[in-house]
C-alpha cells in the first residue's frame, strides 16, 4: 500500500513538473495561446487604454488651458512617428522579440549581445514598473474609498501585494484566461469613459460660454497658434506616457492568430492582424485622449487638478461623479481599480514573449527560464521586491516607467530609420526625424528626472551580473542537440571500427594550424600509440560566433589531407563540439572513443574566461568536465586522454 502511494505521489510530483515546465524546451508551443488580434489588443490595451484615467490630470498640470493642443501633438506624435514606427518593428521581428531583435542583427557578436542586455534592462524596468505602479495605483483608488478608506488605511503595500498575487496567479492558469478577462474590462471601461465623454461634449454644447472663456484665455496669454503650437512641442516629454503600450503591442505578436497559410519564415497574417491591433489602438486612444483633454480642461477648474484636489489622478472619475452621479461614478471607479490592477498584465505578457527568446539562447538565464510559468512566479517575486522597497508609492516610480518607455521607443525609431534606410530620401529623412523627436524626449525626460535613469542602471546591473554568473555555471553543459556527419566522416568512422580494432581516436587540432605530421608524431610519442595500433582521426572545430550558446545541429564533415582522415566543424564553443562528438560516437557504434589533448601553458583563470567568452581555453579540462557532467558513468564515458 506504502508502495502504491509513493508511485502515486511520485506520477503527481512528474506530472506538476511537466505543468510547471510547459514550453522549456525549444519549439513547444504548449503554453502558447493564439486569439482573435482585437482580443489581443485588449491584453495590451490594459495599460494603454488604462491611461486614460490620470493622462488628462498629468496634461493640465503640464500644460495648463493649452492641455488640448499639447494632447493633439501626442496624438500626432503616436499616429505620424510611434505607430509607422511599430508596423515596421513589427513585419521585421513577427515573433515578438521587437526592435531588440532588429538591433541584435544589425550588431552580431558580442557587440550585439550587450546591447540586448541594456534594453532588456530597459524593457524590464519599463515591464516591471508597469506592473508595480499599476497595481499600486489600483490600491491607491481602494484605500481612497470612502466604503474601504477607514478598513484598509495604511495597508498599501499589503494590498498592493495581494492584486499581484492574484495578477501572477492568472498567468500561471494560462494566456487564454488572461485575454478573456481583458477584453471583458477594457469593453467596459471603454464603454463607461465613452459615456463620461459624450456626457462632457454634451455639457459643453450646453454652455458655449466654457468655450468662448477658454479661447479668450488662451489667446491672452499666447497670442498666436504657433506660439501655442511651439510652447506645446515643447511640452511634449511630459505627456510622453501617453505612449505606452505599443512595445507590449509587438512583444505579444506570437498571440496574434494569423491566416492557415502562415508559414514560420512569412507568417504574413499575424504581421496584418498585429498592424490592425496597432493602427486600432492608436486610433482608439488618441480619439479618447483629444476628447477626454478638451472635456476635463474646460468642465473642470484649474484648482481640482492640484495634488489633493478631488480631479488630481482621476480626472474623468471626477466628471462622473459630478456630472452623471454617483452611482455610475461608483461603477466608474471600480472599472478603473479594475483596469489598473490588470494593466500589469501586458507587462507580464511583454516579459514572457521577450525573456525567453534571449537570456536563455545566450546562456545567460537558467533552462528553466524557457519556460512561462517559472517566469512568472519569477517576475511576481520581482514585482513583490520592488513594491516593498517603493512602498507602493505611484509616484517614486513614475520616472522609471516613463524613462523604460522611452528608451524603448526610441531604440525602435532607430531600428526603424536603419531597416528602412535603402528607401527613397524622403522615406529615410522623416524616420530620422522620428528617432530625433523621441532621442530628444528621452533626455529631456532623463535630465528633468533622473531618478528614473537611476533605477533603469539598477536593473541592467543586476542582469548583467546575473547574465555572466549564469553563462558561468552553464558552460559546461553539452549545448549541442544534434551532430550530423557527411558520408566521408561515415566512412571513416566504419574504417577506424574495422582496421584498428574497434578503437576510435580522435586527435583535436587548431583549426588553421596543418602541421599535422608533427602533431601526430607527438600524440604517439606521448601516449604510447605505435603506427601498427591505428591512425588517428584528426578533429577540427572552426569556431563560430562564441557570443552564441547554443548549437542545434552540428554537422561533420570528412576530408582526406597529405594522407590524414580529418573531421571538420563549425561550433560556438569547441570543447562542448568535442565532447558532443564523442557521445555521438559512442553512441552510434557502441565503442568507446578516445581523445588526446596536449596541456596548455597558461593561468587557469584566464583560460576559464576565454572559454564562458571566446568559446575556447583549456580544452581538455573543460571536455573531460562536460563528459562527466553528462555522464555519469565512468565506464560509459569518453576516455580523455593528456599528456
Amino acid at each position: 500500500m506504502q508502495s502504491g502511494l509513493s508511485e502515486a505521489t511520485q506520477e503527481e510530483q512528474s506530472g506538476f513538473r511537466k505543468w510547471f515546465l510547459a514550453g522549456s524546451k525549444a519549439g513547444d508551443n504548449s503554453v502558447q495561446h493564439k486569439d482573435a488580434w482585437y482580443r489581443v489588443m485588449c491584453l495590451t490595451g490594459v495599460d494603454y487604454f488604462s491611461t486614460l484615467g490620470y493622462q488628462p490630470g498629468i496634461a493640465f498640470l503640464a500644460a495648463g488651458i493649452l492641455s488640448p493642443i499639447a494632447t493633439l501633438i501626442l496624438v500626432l506624435v503616436t499616429l505620424a512617428g510611434a505607430l509607422p514606427t511599430y508596423c515596421i518593428v513589427a513585419r521585421e521581428s513577427p515573433n515578438g522579440q521587437g526592435s531588440v531583435a532588429m538591433l541584435e542583427r544589425m550588431l552580431p557578436g558580442w557587440q550585439g549581445k550587450v546591447l540586448v542586455l541594456l534594453l532588456l534592462g530597459f524593457a524590464a524596468t519599463a515591464f516591471i514598473i508597469t506592473i508595480t505602479l499599476s497595481a499600486a495605483d489600483a490600491t491607491a483608488h481602494i484605500v481612497e474609498n470612502p466604503i474601504f478608506g477607514d478598513t484598509l488605511k495604511g495597508q498599501r503595500v499589503s494590498v498592493t501585494l495581494v492584486l499581484l498575487s492574484l495578477l501572477g496567479g492568472l498567468f500561471l492558469k494560462g494566456f487564454r484566461e488572461a485575454i478573456g478577462l481583458s477584453f471583458f474590462i477594457v469593453a467596459v471601461y471603454l464603454a463607461l469613459s465613452a459615456g463620461i465623454l459624450v456626457d462632457g461634449m454634451y455639457q459643453l454644447f450646453l454652455h458655449p460660454p466654457l468655450i468662448t472663456s477658454w479661447k479668450t484665455e488662451i489667446f491672452r496669454e499666447y497670442q498666436s497658434l504657433p506660439m501655442m503650437f511651439g510652447v506645446s512641442m515643447l511640452l511634449f516629454p511630459k505627456l510622453a506616457l501617453g505612449l505606452s503600450g505599443f512595445e507590449t503591442g509587438v512583444a505579444v505578436m506570437p498571440l496574434v492568430r494569423g491566416y492557415d497559410t502562415d508559414t514560420v519564415e512569412k507568417p504574413e497574417g499575424r504581421i496584418k492582424n498585429a498592424r490592425l491591433l496597432l493602427i486600432t489602438a492608436a486610433a482608439i486612444m488618441s480619439v479618447f485622449l483629444v476628447i477626454s483633454s478638451i472635456v476635463t480642461t474646460l468642465l473642470i477648474p484649474a484648482a481640482y487638478f492640484q495634488e489633493g484636489g478631488p480631479a488630481n489622478g482621476r480626472a474623468l472619475a471626477y466628471l462622473a461623479h459630478t456630472n452623471i452621479g454617483p452611482v455610475f461614478g461608483t461603477v466608474y471607479d471600480i472599472s478603473t481599480i479594475l483596469i489598473l490592477w490588470f494593466a500589469g498584465a501586458s507587462a507580464i505578457a511583454g516579459l514572457l514573449s521577450l525573456v525567453p527568446k534571449y537570456l536563455p539562447r545566450y546562456g545567460m538565464a537558467p533552462s528553466w527560464s524557457a519556460a512561462v510559468r517559472p517566469l512568472v512566479v519569477f517576475f511576481t517575486s520581482v514585482a513583490f521586491a520592488v513594491t516593498i522597497m517603493f512602498k507602493a508609492d505611484v509616484d517614486a516610480q513614475a520616472a522609471a516607467y516613463a524613462t523604460g518607455v522611452l528608451v524603448l521607443i526610441t531604440s525602435a525609431a532607430i531600428a526603424a530609420t536603419i531597416s528602412v534606410w535603402k528607401h527613397s530620401v524622403l522615406t529615410r529623412f522623416y524616420f530620422c526625424f522620428i528617432s530625433f523627436v523621441f532621442l530628444y524626449t528621452s533626455f529631456a525626460n532623463m535630465s528633468e528626472r533622473p531618478e528614473g535613469v537611476q533605477i533603469a542602471l539598477f536593473f541592467i546591473t543586476v542582469i548583467l551580473i546575473a547574465s555572466v554568473t549564469s553563462r558561468a555555471i552553464r558552460s559546461t553543459e553539452l549545448r549541442v542537440d544534434e551532430v550530423r556527419f557527411d558520408a566521408k566522416a561515415e566512412e571513416f568512422i566504419d574504417y577506424a571500427l574495422h582496421h584498428h580494432w574497434g578503437e576510435i581516436r580522435i586527435l583535436p587540432h587548431r583549426s588553421g594550424m596543418y602541421d599535422f605530421r608533427q602533431k601526430v608524431e607527438r600524440s604517439r610519442r606521448i601516449h604510447s600509440i605505435q603506427e601498427a595500433e591505428g591512425d588517428f582521426i584528426i578533429l577540427e572545430v572552426d569556431l563560430t560566433d562564441s557570443s552564441e550558446f547554443s548549437h542545434d545541429l552540428l554537422e561533420v564533415r570528412g576530408e582526406e589531407q597529405d594522407g590524414h582522415k580529418i573531421f571538420r566543424c563549425s561550433s560556438p564553443a569547441v570543447p562542448n563540439a568535442i565532447a558532443a562528438i564523442l557521445l555521438n560516437l559512442r553512441d552510434r557504434t557502441g565503442q568507446t572513443p578516445h581523445v588526446y589533448f596536449a596541456w596548455t601553458d597558461g593561468h587557469p583563470i584566464a583560460y576559464t574566461l576565454k572559454y564562458i567568452f571566446l568559446g575556447e581555453g583549456e580544452t581538455a579540462m573543460v571536455t573531460r568536465e562536460i563528459l562527466r557532467s553528462v555522464e555519469l558513468s565512468e565506464h560509459k564515458r569518453p576516455v580523455v586522454h593528456v599528456g
